[in-house]
């Protein structure tokens, strides 16, 4: 069994970014996998002790390949995960408090137990060019990344959890 899965979904880069920060800091503290929405199904769910979703904002809802993830794998799992802590990230190009609320309430759903506030990181993008462009994610961004990876990981571990 897995301690720790993060599911991200990234077209431009940004959240990659920040799930591997959490991913490179979780997996100092314990068994951790990093898998993409798309390659991600409910075997890969039932098998970890604990999540963190990483997805973009997009169009003022969560990007669509994670909510297909989420609608891929939601009834088979569906009362077998209940109580499992999660947390989650979102970036978003100008608000982001959509993804968020959609996310939590998926998780709600699943009964998961949210162990870290959610955060949004807002890369500001608004033009066209801006918003299609491979994105960079400043470094103090990325640590905010590292540090939930390391604690969600960290209480699994201990089992605080």
């Amino acid at each position: 069994m897995t301690d720790l899965l993060i599911v991200y979904h990234s077209r431009t880069g940004g959240s990659r970014q920040m799930a591997e920060a959490a991913y490179d800091a979780a997996r100092e503290e314990t068994g951790t996998v990093l898998k993409t929405a798309g390659e991600t199904g409910p075997g890969d769910l039932l098998d970890a002790r604990g999540y963190i979703f990483c997805a973009p904002e997009n169009l003022a809802a969560i990007a669509g390949e994670m909510k297909e993830f989420f609608d891929r794998c939601y009834y088979d799992v569906l009362g077998r995960i209940e109580g499992r802590p999660y947390a989650q990230m979102i970036c978003a190009g100008s608000d982001g408090s959509n993804a968020l609320r959609q996310t939590a309430r998926i998780a709600q759903g699943w009964r998961l137990k949210p162990v870290q506030e959610p955060f949004i990181i807002c890369t500001h993008a608004q033009t066209k060019e801006q918003i299609l462009a491979e994105k960079t994610i400043p470094a103090d961004e990325l640590e905010k990344c590292r540090e939930l990876g390391q604690a969600l990981a960290a209480g699994l571990a201990m089992g605080v959890f």
